[in-house]
C-alpha cells in the first residue's frame, strides 16, 4: 500500500485494498474485502463494511457508517454522520424471541454515482441509486432513486430541484436550467445534462 496513511488507532482488516495517497484517520474500521481507491480521506470514526467499494478521490467525513452492499463511485462526498442501510426487512430475533436459526438478512445494493454529495446526518435507505452530481441535503432520508444533478431534501427525501456541478441550485431560463454561480447551462429532458457549446 504505497503512500497510504493509516492512523495507529484505526483497524484495517486483512484482505483490504487501499489506493495510494489515501488517508484513514482515528478510530476508523475497514473490514475485510473492502476496496478503497486512491486519494481518499476517511475521517475519524468511519466504519467501512465487508466488500464495500469506494472509488478514487472520495471524502468521507467523521462518524459515517458505510455498510456492506454500498458502492461509492469516484469523487463522492459523504458528510459527517451519514448512515447507509443495507437491509429493508431487519430483524434480530425469531417469533419466539430466540435468534436460533434466524434467517440471515439479504444485503441490498446501493450506489452513489460520480461526483454526488451527501449532507450531514443523511440516511440512505438500501437498494437505491443516487445519480451523478446529485446533492442530498443535510438530514434527508433518501428512500428512492435520485436522478443525475437531483437536489433532494426532507423526510422522506423529495426531489426539489437540480444542482450544478458546482453544487448551486439551478434556475429555469426558458428551455434550459442555468447556474447562478458559474453560468453553466443544462438541457431539460428525460435527464438533466450539461449544454455543450
Amino acid at each position: 500500500m504505497k503512500d497510504v496513511f493509516i492512523h495507529p488507532s484505526a483497524v484495517v482488516d486483512p484482505g483490504v485494498r487501499i489506493g495510494p495517497r489515501t488517508k484513514i484517520w482515528h478510530f476508523t474500521h475497514v473490514q475485510s474485502g473492502a476496496r478503497i481507491g486512491s486519494d481518499c480521506v476517511l475521517g475519524q470514526g468511519v466504519y467501512v463494511g465487508e466488500k464495500v467499494q469506494i472509488g478514487k478521490r472520495v471524502k468521507i467525513q467523521n462518524n459515517v457508517s458505510v455498510f456492506q452492499g454500498v458502492r461509492l463511485e469516484d469523487g463522492v462526498f459523504v458528510g459527517p454522520h451519514v448512515c447507509f442501510t443495507n437491509d429493508k426487512y431487519p430483524r434480530a430475533i425469531n417469533e419466539d424471541g430466540s435468534s436460533k436459526g434466524a434467517k440471515d438478512w439479504t444485503v441490498e445494493s446501493t450506489i452513489v454515482k460520480f461526483g454526488a454529495s451527501l449532507g450531514a446526518s443523511a440516511t440512505i435507505v438500501s437498494g437505491i441509486a443516487i445519480g451523478r452530481w446529485a446533492l442530498v441535503a443535510a438530514g434527508a432520508v433518501v428512500v428512492s432513486d435520485v436522478p443525475n444533478h437531483g437536489l433532494v431534501m426532507g423526510l422522506p427525501g423529495r426531489l426539489v430541484g437540480y444542482v450544478c456541478i458546482c453544487a448551486r441550485k439551478l434556475t429555469e431560463d426558458g428551455r434550459h436550467l442555468v447556474c447562478p454561480n458559474c453560468k453553466r447551462r443544462y438541457v431539460i429532458g428525460k435527464r438533466v445534462r450539461l449544454l455543450v457549446g
